[in-house]
């Protein structure tokens, strides 16, 4: 991988490139870290929920979110509004037209989901702001008391504005690395927020005054084995996303004009884990809703309320919560499987080409087996992801229920990089180097050609 990066930097277009994207990446960081007007928010807000839902999403970008930052809302409403869209596109034919369209229909579906996410960045950035409210981390008048009347309605619109407006900024700034940059540009986005967190992982694991080593007993032996399992779980990802079903096909030989063509075996290669990160990121994004509708009345919502019941199924360390991941992540892998690969078109193509799958006949026969094939890769690559990002949420209850037994009776143990955190982050830098790859080889070829 360094040594991609090193080949790459050494051509001019290339460097441009990489220097671009780190860029952008600086301008994210540098807005992750400025804290929006008229708040007052400090570090109680993270210490007080630290197994919460916010610490998943400042988990997500960078910690962001817990500071009230310009760019608290990160990537995450423009990511549910392309999963709306994309389910949307199946259930209204309008949109399935316009996918169908080309160049200029995927421009106009582009341009309904920028409106689409700034709406949805219009409604989290008023739940936030709600829940600051509720929290008592907005600026107060001299006397200490709370802004009333037109003071409380100017300060709930500066800051949701602002909060919104970073929203269309990251957006903005993710389509400038598609377009001028190197790799995708909201998942590179999500990596800088994922790895901005790397160093407080360390600290809280192994730092010699506030990390679980120090804290002692169990604590020692368990911190151990979280640092062992987090390494093992990269090296089971970069293989997993390597891994791939060949299914033989046979072309037969033809001569078109004066030349023979065919005659050859090849195969086609069916990736397991075939959707990539984007099945896990779009489960969080869609269990994020719930919490964030929690965030307009939790100040109405008592105990014992069947609401609140309801909105802790969706608590970051409860058994429900993995449940319902585990369920969304099988779902939108097969939803991506069944974007990506058609077995009848695969099929047709095949045929058309001359070509036969071994033991198996062309037409209809062939559509069902490449479908067969793929339902069980996909399901087999859903369930290697979903033991990965269900990973923290389980050793989280296993830790808890040793420190219990070992005498912490109100012991916890929190991993603020889990699995879900460790996909993005190997999906991304394997991407990115597979895509600089390429780049130098279509370089390499020109140059050759010239």
């Amino acid at each position: 991988m360094l040594k991609t990066f090193i080949n790459a930097w050494k051509i001019a277009d290339l460097r441009k490139k990489l220097l671009f994207t780190a860029l952008i990446v600086f301008i994210f960081r540098l807005g992750s870290a400025i804290p929006v007007p008229f708040t007052d928010i400090t570090g109680e807000l993270v210490a007080q929920n630290q197994d919460s839902f916010l610490n998943y999403l400042g988990m997500m970008n960078g910690s962001a979110f817990t500071y009230g930052t310009i760019f608290a809302m990160s990537i995450t409403p423009y990511i549910n509004s392309s999963i709306i869209m994309q389910l949307l596109a199946v259930a209204i034919p309008a949109l399935e037209r316009l996918q169908k369209e080309g160049e200029e229909g995927r421009k106009k579906i582009a341009s309904i989901t920028r409106f689409v996410t700034v709406a949805l960045g219009i409604l989290q950035s008023t739940a936030y702001y709600f829940y600051l409210r509720s929290q008592d981390m907005l600026v107060t008048d001299a006397s200490g008391a709370k802004f009333t009347g037109f003071a409380a309605v100017f300060q709930a619109i500066v800051i949701v504005a602002v909060f919104t407006a970073g929203t269309a900024l990251v957006m903005w700034l993710g389509e400038r690395i598609n377009d001028k940059g190197i790799g995708n540009g909201v998942s590179i986005i999500l990596f800088a927020g994922i790895v901005s967190r790397i160093p407080t992982l360390i600290t809280s694991l192994y730092g010699p005054k506030n990390g679980y080593i120090a804290k002692g007993g169990a604590y020692v032996p368990l911190a151990i084995v979280v640092g062992i399992i987090l390494l093992a779980m990269i090296a089971f990802i970069v293989w997993m996303d390597n891994a791939e079903r060949r299914v033989p096909v046979q072309y037969a030989k033809r001569v078109v004009g004066r030349k023979m063509y065919g005659g050859q075996n090849t195969h086609i290669p069916i990736k397991v884990n075939m959707s990539g990160v984007m099945p896990v990121i779009f489960a969080s994004s869609i269990l994020s809703l719930p919490p964030t509708i929690q965030m307009f009345i939790s100040n109405k919502l008592t105990e014992d309320s069947g609401w609140t019941k309801f909105f802790n199924l969706f608590s970051s360390d409860n058994w429900a919560y993995a449940i319902i991941y585990f369920v969304f992540i099988i779902a939108f892998a097969y939803f991506y499987a069944g974007i990506q690969y058609n077995p009848i078109e695969m099929s047709k193509n095949i045929r058309d080409n001359g070509g036969s799958i071994p033991g198996i006949r062309p037409g209809e026969p062939t559509a069902r087996y490449i479908g067969k094939i793929i339902n069980r890769i996909t399901l087999l690559g859903a369930l290697l992801l979903s033991v990965v990002a269900l990973f923290p949420i389980i050793f989280s209850q296993v830790a808890t229920a040793i420190l219990h037994a070992s005498g912490f009776a109100d012991g916890k143990m929190n991993v603020s990089l889990g699995g879900t955190s460790i996909i993005i982050l190997v999906g991304v830098a394997l991407e990115t180097v597979k895509q600089l790859e390429s780049q130098m080889m279509m370089r390499h070829y020109r140059g050759f050609l010239d």
